[in-house]
This record gives C-alpha cells, structure tokens and sequence, in this order.
C-alpha cells in the first residue's frame, strides 16, 4: 500500500492523525477536478456545481448512515464545532460540558462563545489510565447540572486517542433534554460511524484524516429539529430567495453548501475517497492496522515499565483505540525528543503532554509496516536515557 500514497519513501511517517495522507488514485480525481474547474469556471461553479455537490453528499451520507438533506460539507471538523458555538443561543448561567480531554482549539471555540454569553465551559475530569466505558460514562455525567445545557465530546480524542463511548452518553443526554455535540475529527475512515445508532443531535467529522480524502474535507451532520437555529459561518446566495443556490425545501443545505467562489474539488472527491478504501477491504486494513498499533504500545511500554491509558484487552470488551494509539512516556524533554526523531531518524510521530502526561501518539495507516514501529523504537531506546528529565516536560503539542 505504500505506492499508493505520495508520501515521502525516506520519512517513517507515523502521524496520519494530525493531517492525514492522501493515495495516489484519490489525489488524481481531486487533480482531475481542479482541472474541470478551470476549463469553464462559469458553466462548473454557476451550473454544475449545485448538482455535482448534491451526489458527492448523497455518497458521504450514505457512508455515515444519514439523510443525505442532514448532511453539508464543512473544511473540518473545527469549522463545524464553531458553527455550532456561534449559532447557540447561549444565555447567562448556561453550562456546556464537556471531557478534560477535548482537542483544544475546539475547546477554546466553546470558551470563547461561552464567556460573551455569560455562559461557561465546564471540563468533567476523566480518570487516567481509563478502566472500563461504564466508569468513564458516570465520570462524565457527573458533571451535569441544572444550568448544563449542552454535552460536547470527541468520538476518538485527539491527545490521548480513546474512543469515548459516546452512544450511551448521547441517549442520556437525549432523555434529559441536553444538546449533544459529537467532534468525530478522528473518527471517520479509522472506525464504522453509524450516526443513526450514535443518536447525536450534532456530529462534525472529517474527511481529510483518516478517511483519506484531500485536505480541508469535512462534514456536519445536524438532526432535522435543530437545522433552523443552525447559521452557517458565511451568508452569501444560498440564503437569497429565488438565487440559484437557493434550495426552499432544504435550507440547512442552501444556507451551508455555497460559500462563494472557492475551490470545491476536495468535497467532490470524497466518494472518490469512499470507493478507494471500499476497494482496498479497508475493514482488513483497519485489523492490520490495530494490530501493529498494539505491538507498538506493547513495545514502547516495555522500554519504560508504564501502564497504557487505556486496559488492552478491555475488561468489558470496550474498544478503547483503533488505529491512533497514545503511549505513555517516562519524564522526558518533549520538544527535544520530537525534534531529533525527526533529524536523526525521519520518523514523524507527535508528542503531547495530555493531560499533563508525556505521550508519544502513534498513527498506524495502511502505508505502515513493522518497520515503521522497528525505526521508532530503536530510536525511543536510544533517545529516552538521553533526553530523560526528573518532573517531565508539561508543555502542549499542537497536532491535531
């Protein structure tokens, strides 16, 4: 599978989750695209593009198991979480709640929104190394309040890369008549997303990562009862009566889908995405993927004596990760280390203190193998001895 990709042959790249990695045949349609555009501007943007736009959704609803009409295309998955923050009529004493281990830039979204309204950001601490889905589902929930009106949490987290049980979380928040918000930035293409069994009343995801769509693809996905208060990041004609973007019986898709002239050849890409994967067993891929994550944290633990975050096997059968693995570091210089893995030995691998604990994120895609993990290893053994410090280093990588 390496061919298939444009990534660099000299750099173990072991970091999809930041920004993804897109193959070759999926590059190539979003080229081809491009290419279309800039043969007739007018005819593809003013009379192609609305229809063209239509399919590519039908095809990434269908892939998440929703109404094609719930559905627009956003750049990412921080996009839609700020649409969301922005369109919310917060009031003053409101309380969105959420984990303490939310990817920040989403968390500083809902703070800022939050303090104009006179409303507050409430992070419910989750006990590190997680045990079993139960325990986390009480932790959280123990932070509901009279004033919580909205329960904001990652499908996959960022930092960390657990797989939140976010289904049992949803149907209480649905039961007790809170908004529920779902950041699925990671979730799309490394696990299933079945959004009618998840029950969320919002969930943005991306496309880009590791459904391996070209960059700046994503998804928001909105329950019809609440498309009306939804205001999209930019006013322009799909919001005019009678313009041709205008869709009366759809307005959640009018007011969100045309977003002026821009290049819109990632979000037609997409199905290409979707049929690149479907043809490759990605479901195979995805088990050779976790089992090689698996041996990396087995690994790495192993030069260091520390528990992972997360039990493996789960106690309760829980799937804490998948592909996307974040292993625990002893004190170490985090910048330093991040640093020379990739002057000394190309290996490209983000390095985090979340929350306040050194972790080593390892991303496993189909373009990996055993020598990817051989390369970090030696390397960790090597590098650790050298770079070791007495209270570690708490400063906050910026991957996404």
């Amino acid at each position: 599978m390496r061919d298939q990709f444009i990534l660099d042959p000299e750099v173990h790249f072991l970091n999809h989750g930041s920004f993804g990695a897109c193959p070759r045949p999926v590059f190539e349609e979003y080229q081809r695209w491009q290419v279309e555009l800039e043969r007739q501007p007018v005819e593809f943007l003013g009379r192609r593009l609305d229809g063209l736009m239509d399919e590519a959704r039908q095809a990434v609803a269908a892939y998440v198991n929703a109404a094609a009409d719930d559905v627009v295309f956003i750049p990412n998955a921080t996009t839609g979480v700020n649409i969301v923050a922005r369109s919310l009529a917060l009031k003053p004493g409101d309380e969105i709640l959420a984990s303490n281990l939310e990817y920040g830039a989403c968390s500083r979204a809902w703070q800022v929104m939050a303090e104009k309204a006179g409303a507050s950001y409430v992070e419910q601490p989750v006990t590190l190394p997680v045990t079993t889905a139960e325990r986390v589902v009480e932790e959280i929930w123990r932070g509901v309040t009279p004033r919580t009106r909205v329960l904001y949490l990652s499908h996959i987290t960022s930092g960390t890369a657990l797989r939140l049980p976010i289904e049992e979380l949803c149907r209480r928040a649905r039961a007790a008549g809170l908004l529920s918000v779902i950041d699925g930035a990671h979730a799309p293409g490394q696990i299933p997303v079945d959004l009618a069994a998840i029950g969320a009343d919002i969930y943005a995801g991306n496309c880009h990562k590791w459904l391996c769509a070209p960059k700046g693809t994503g998804f928001l996905h909105v329950r019809p009862e609440h498309q009306a208060w939804m205001e999209s990041m930019i006013i322009s004609w799909g919001w005019v009566e009678g313009s041709p973007t205008h869709q009366a019986t759809t307005p959640f898709v009018s007011h969100n889908q045309w977003q002026g002239t821009r290049d819109y050849a990632g979000y037609l890409t997409v199905p290409a995405a979707i049929a690149f994967q479907a043809e490759h067993d990605w479901p195979a891929v995805r088990v050779r993927c976790h089992t090689l994550a698996r041996e990396a944290q087995q690994r790495i633990l192993a030069l260091s004596a520390l528990p992972p975050l997360s039990p493996d096997p789960a106690p309760d059968g829980w799937p804490w990760f998948a592909q996307m693995v974040a292993i625990p570091l002893p004190p170490v210089d985090l910048v330093q280390l991040k640093q020379r893995l990739y002057d000394e030995d190309r290996i490209e691998v983000p390095l985090v203190a979340e929350p306040g604990l050194p972790l080593i994120r390892v991303s496993v895609q189909a373009y990996n193998s055993t020598a990817d993990i051989d390369a970090l290893v030696s390397a960790l053994e090597r590098l650790l001895p050298e770079l070791a410090l007495p209270g570690g280093d708490r400063r906050r990588g910026s991957d996404g």
